[in-house]
């Protein structure tokens, strides 16, 4: 049920009166005691005032985080590649009109099938910890998700090296949710950067290193 799920917190980093903040010497709300991992006390709105809705928000930044670092490397890497003479790709806003393998009417069906199948055993496993631990398709060959908190499902599909050591997973989970809000941010960058000046975010870069007192953010913009 959303209450048996909304109580099951993860793995605590810190939850004491002298733990970090967001802004210094503030009161962080009564709803983020520091048991959730990255939680600095940054709720203003209080959006999360609510278990449940603290719960879902924290599982959606969490996906969001982790599709956002897929995201900037998938547009670091090629753009880098092809200034290398390594690849020719094209900008990554663009890489949706490009002819693939397949048709893009076909490409949507399959991602769209995919992404149902995934997230729909997500969302099982939201409303009912521990119910999609084992998939149905490999049952009994020992891919088993051993991981004990909703987001974090361990084992060989999502740990295969092995690194979520118990002296280490709480330190890890910390690590990838601050990359995955600096990967969130440098997306957004990316976005603005795209309609703004046209250019990919290694354009952009190089674009202000050759020119640093005069190619800026606010020349770009008009200012």
């Amino acid at each position: 049920s959303r209450g048996s799920s909304a109580t099951r917190a993860p793995v605590s980093v810190r939850a004491s009166a002298d733990r970090p903040l967001w802004l210094p010497g503030s009161t962080p709300p009564e709803h983020l005691d520091g048991s959730l991992v990255g939680d600095y006390g940054f709720d203003p709105l209080r959006l999360g005032s609510d278990p449940w809705t603290l719960y879902w928000m924290q599982q959606a930044e969490l996906q969001n985080a982790r599709w956002a670092m897929l995201g900037v490397v998938g547009i670091l890497v090629p753009e880098l590649m092809t200034k290398a003479g390594i690849l020719d790709a094209p900008m990554w806003t663009e890489a949706g009109a490009k002819q693939y393998f397949a048709s893009p009417v076909a490409l949507t069906i399959v991602q769209f099938y995919l992404f149902a199948w995934v997230e729909g055993r997500r969302w099982q496993d939201i409303l009912k910890p521990g119910s999609t631990s084992e998939d149905p398709i490999f049952k009994g060959r020992g891919y088993v998700c051993t991981g004990k908190d909703v987001g974090y499902p361990g084992g060989k599909w999502f740990d295969p090296l092995g690194m979520a050591t118990p002296d280490q997973e709480a330190k890890l989970r910390l690590k990838e949710i601050k990359n995955g809000r600096l990967a969130m941010l440098a997306f957004l960058g990316f976005l603005v950067q795209a309609n703004v000046t046209g250019k990919g975010p290694v354009d952009n870069l190089l674009d202000h290193l050759s020119n640093p007192g005069k190619v800026t953010f606010f020349s770009n913009i008009g200012w």
